[in-house]
């Protein structure tokens, strides 16, 4: 084990078996039911019962695990209905990770008495002034707003007890950091904190130690158990930068798949690939962070409908954003981070479905190919000349 990786060990190993033992409210284990959850996820196994016992949680699980469901199950717990004010918030890095979380909120909160708000832009001022005023137990937001609505007073966080931080790598990272460290300055300074994430590079954990109270519950899940499982992973060697685009179009008259979502590094090569399949007759859609967070959203949704069979995508799409029926990802370009790598391919495959990534890996790419195949302790097969065996995992 390398020296990066010495403060990883886990030191939380308690788990449950079943929700019931949790001892939650009735309604709040009505919506758990209702919601689709039957048993535990092996992170809601571990991580629900610290957040509900007060403690700070730095919490590491694979996209797809159902680490959505743990802090949400833990934060509804916390929170006193009777107290109309706001006692959590739960930050995420982009519009549409922090608009699905709301939306999982009010789904398993849907038989309590809570009151949920998702602060993003787009959300009028005067309507984010008017539901504060009126009283909201839970807020989710991204932290630019967040830092309008304390800045101007609209929010009181007195009676704040638990700040959730979801994607807590990317929200640490440069150029999140400092918005993370003025919103600590604004909340109760013994509130607690959950972190989660797929990735904890170590820099991200030496940061945490700052703000993380004693007895933090560390669920950490190794880097050989955070892959890939279930995921077949293929690559395809690319001789030349120029032939991408034709071996591409191949693949996808060959292989039946009803969707799939095409990362690329940049947003010049999104606007390039959704021009140049659209001539060749695929129903695409694409979307990046310079689209409008109205038009992001149709996009998102009608591509959850079904209407088009190809998604193409910059990063914004690789973190935490479900599609139900994906089980293809193709990293047209392959990410520039290693960990990057597992918030794209997490895509497929999600909640124990099988799926398939294949990598396009051009020659100056290799080398990052293989840094990943030793980061994640996974191997990445070359695609077989018969499409048969990939259709076979994709059924």
């Amino acid at each position: 084990m390398d020296q990066g990786t010495q403060d990883l060990q886990e030191n939380w190993i308690e788990q449950i078996e079943t929700f019931e033992e949790l001892n939650l409210s009735k309604d709040l284990l009505r919506g758990i039911f209702s919601y689709g959850f039957e048993r535990p996820s092996a992170i809601q196994q571990k991580a629900i019962k610290p957040i509900i016992l007060g403690k700070d949680v730095l919490a590491q699980a694979q996209s797809g695990t159902g680490k959505t469901g743990t802090f949400t199950v833990g934060a509804l717990q916390r929170i006193d209905p009777n107290q109309r004010k706001t006692q959590v918030i739960i930050l995420a890095p982009v519009r549409e990770l922090a608009k699905q979380i709301y939306d999982v909120v009010k789904g398993i909160g849907q038989y309590l008495n809570i009151e949920a708000f998702c602060c993003i832009g787009g959300t009028t001022i005067s309507e984010t002034r008017e539901k504060c005023k009126q009283g909201v137990h839970i807020i989710i937001a991204t932290p630019g707003r967040l830092i309008d609505m304390m800045k101007n007073k609209y929010l009181d966080t007195t009676f704040m007890r638990l700040l959730v931080v979801d994607e807590a790598d990317q929200m640490l990272d440069q150029g999140f950091s400092d918005n993370f460290a003025e919103i600590l300055k604004m909340v109760p300074g013994d509130i607690q904190i959950a972190l989660f994430s797929a990735t904890f590079p170590q820099e991200i954990i030496e940061l945490s130690k700052q703000f993380l109270r004693e007895g933090t519950a560390k669920i950490l899940v190794k880097k050989e158990q955070l892959t890939l499982e279930g995921i077949r992973q293929f690559y395809i060697a690319i001789q030349q930068e120029d032939q991408k685009f034709r071996v591409l179009v191949e693949l996808y008259k060959n292989l039946t798949v009803s969707q799939s979502i095409l990362f690329c590094n940049s947003k010049k090569t999104v606007d390039d690939l959704y021009d140049k399949l659209t001539a060749e007759g695929f129903t695409v859609s694409k979307i990046h962070s310079q689209m409008e967070q109205k038009e992001r959203e149709q996009v998102m949704q009608e591509f959850k409908k079904g209407a088009a069979r190809i998604l193409v995508s910059t990063d914004l799409m690789g973190r935490g954003i479900d599609v139900q029926q994906l089980s293809l990802v193709i990293n047209y370009e392959f990410p520039r981070l290693k960990e990057q790598y597992i918030h794209r391919v997490g895509r497929a495959g999600r909640y124990g479905r099988k799926g398939v990534a294949i990598n396009m890996v051009a020659q100056q790419e290799a080398n990052l190919l293989l840094e990943v195949e030793k980061y994640y302790n996974t191997k990445i097969d070359e695609m077989p000349k018969d499409l048969a065996e990939v259709e076979k995992e994709l059924s």
